[in-house]
């Protein structure tokens, strides 16, 4: 989900984890957060789907086209189970664009997201609520579209959705695309890339990159279409994304960025 746009706190933690072999098709990560004092989580989009216990209930949690704020009190854990892009819509069983940005998972899987409840709140240890979870998704029968995985994957190196052949044309992708990810080839393409530009906030900070650099290297036609795009799908700037990498760089790394933080990936702040 995200990446925090201010220095963490010592005590803010954000880790994740690589998911089991059997689950390498539907999940990308796990992960385990830790709040560290109250505040308006940014979760940047990523075209994601989260799986998020917050030792209360779990949701389902997905940004793919504006930033989204979550509050979360001080102290707060959260565990987590992202699926893969394109996934979601099988392993959930709804169309994505059916899902708002927060969805309780009971309102879907009803018994089963109830009794994941009831087993992950027998527990504090974080390892342990992640086994829950990947045994949730394990259990549920959707098989993703293979055609929209590899349109997804191949989104990373091409920017017109008529140079991805998947088998589709590029009207039925869109429609396929619609469903599983809840945004079209082109929006997703938007966010991915929005998603590079995240990474490269460590050179850009160190004087290693430049903005105009960057966005000739990711395909924007200048840097003020990287600017425009910045501020569509995080609320800021690249600059202030910088000056925040900035405080990273001297403050400490953050365990992790606000999607629920700035990520090396990131989706937002957690």
């Amino acid at each position: 989900m995200g990446v925090p746009l201010r220095p963490v706190a010592a005590r803010s933690v954000y880790r994740e984890y690589a998911p089991p072999a059997a689950l390498a098709d539907v999940v990308a990560c796990g992960w385990h957060g830790s709040t560290g004092w109250a505040r308006p989580l940014r979760v940047l989009p990523d075209g994601c789907a989260d799986l998020v216990w917050d030792g209360d209930v779990l949701t389902v949690v997905v940004t793919v086209g504006a930033p989204l704020r979550l509050w979360v009190p001080a102290s707060a854990t959260r565990i987590g189970v992202r699926l893969r892009c394109g996934a979601a819509a099988a392993v959930l069983g709804t169309a994505m664009p059916e899902l708002p940005a927060v969805t309780r998972l009971s309102d879907l899987w009803g018994a089963d997201a109830r009794r994941a409840e009831e087993m992950l709140a027998l527990t504090t240890d974080p390892l342990a609520q992640r086994g829950i979870l990947e045994t949730l998704v394990a259990c549920r029968d959707g098989v993703p579209d293979r055609r929209v995985l590899a349109a997804v994957q191949a989104l990373g190196t091409h920017t017109r959705t008529s140079d991805i052949a998947v088998g589709l044309s590029e009207r039925s992708l869109r429609r396929h695309f619609v469903h599983a990810v809840g945004a079209g080839p082109k929006q997703l393409h938007r966010v991915r890339r929005f998603q590079r530009f995240l990474r490269l906030l460590g050179p850009l900070s160190a004087g290693r990159a430049s903005l105009a650099g960057v966005a000739a290297g990711l395909g924007y036609a200048d840097q003020s279409h990287l600017g425009r795009e910045c501020r569509r799908l995080s609320g800021s700037s690249p600059a202030a994304l910088v000056r925040v990498a900035e405080k990273f760089q001297t403050a400490g790394p953050p365990a992790r960025h606000d999607r629920a933080h700035v990520p090396s990936h990131h989706r937002g702040a957690r």
